[in-house]
């Protein structure tokens, strides 16, 4: 199936600079935002203390709940909502174990909501070292991911390519950590695991027009790089689209259907694979162009 015609010839080179500027545009934003947040807004995964999901028959007033949690010394707790009829109550204390806090959560509720008249869904405790190990693990874990795939394309490819491509997926992950933080997403194992997901599609994505421009570059010799990314970009194009709108069309599915458990996590997905078209595109092949104007490959090359 091919939704653009082959002899399409959209300069996309010409708007490297223009794409550049935008995205450095919104990382600055980003930044902005993170800095008036007061850095990302961590879940207990990463910042330690307590959540604890409660459901009730029907949707009950916060000041209530915060009534129910005072004699527990947890009033200044955040209180969310989760779905219908659901609170999600986060606490900095994480002191207590699942069990005991169980025993002073219903014994608290007990006495403003009456027996039966909620259930306690879900507890779970984070000690702040465990939260600090965690969040230590997670950079880790994307760090080395991008060190593995510059690694791979330089291998596969040239050093130039695997520039393009790190300097890419470096793009995708700090505009989807801008939208998280404009939005004010929680940023837990969730967020870490989307992040991941949304590198490898990205990746998948930049080598197959990497392919494509090594391919082109190979049977052009004489032509100049910028002319053989447009060719390439414009041969690829129509499979870009088709593999992109498959993939947005799931996860605007999840978005929007998939409950709340998944909704921060779609969201990522989201934002990081509408980036990742966008880089592959405006980001990662123009890097390489410059890489070739700083250092070109070969005397034959314009």
């Amino acid at each position: 199936m091919e939704i653009i015609k082959s002899d399409t010839n959209f300069n996309f080179v010409r708007l490297m600079k223009p794409a550049v500027i935008a995205s450095l545009a919104v990382i600055i934003i980003g930044i902005a935002s993170l800095i008036l947040h007061g850095g990302p807004n961590y879940g207990i995964d990463f910042a330690g203390g307590s959540l604890i999901q409660i459901k009730f028959p029907q949707e009950a007033a916060a000041d209530k709940i915060r009534s129910a949690l005072k004699p527990m010394g947890f009033e200044g707790s955040i209180i969310q909502k989760f779905g219908p009829n659901e609170v999600i109550i986060r606490t900095a204390e994480s002191g207590a174990d699942p069990k005991g806090l169980t025993a002073r959560i219903e014994e608290a509720f007990t006495s403003v909501f009456g027996k039966g008249a909620y259930e306690v869904r879900r507890i779970e405790v984070v000690g702040p070292k465990v939260g600090r190990d965690l969040t230590k693990k997670a950079l880790l874990a994307i760090i080395f991911s991008w060190i593995g795939i510059l690694i791979y394309v330089g291998v596969r490819f040239e050093f130039r390519y695997a520039l393009g491509g790190i300097v890419a997926l470096v793009h995708d992950v700090l505009i989807t950590v801008t939208f998280l933080s404009l939005f004010d997403k929680e940023f837990d194992l969730n967020i870490v695991a989307a992040l991941l997901t949304i590198i490898g599609y990205s990746i998948n994505d930049t080598i197959v027009i990497f392919d494509r421009i090594r391919e082109n570059t190979r049977k052009n010799i004489k032509m100049a790089l910028g002319d053989v990314i447009n060719m390439s970009v414009n041969q690829t194009l129509s499979r870009t689209i088709l593999t992109s709108l498959t993939v947005l069309l799931v996860l605007v599915v999840l978005f929007f259907f998939g409950g709340a458990v998944i909704h921060d996590f779609t969201f990522a997905l989201l934002v990081g694979t509408v980036a990742g078209i966008y880089s592959t595109v405006f980001i990662a092949s123009p890097i390489v162009l410059l890489f070739e104007r700083i250092k070109p490959s070969g005397p034959k090359r314009k």
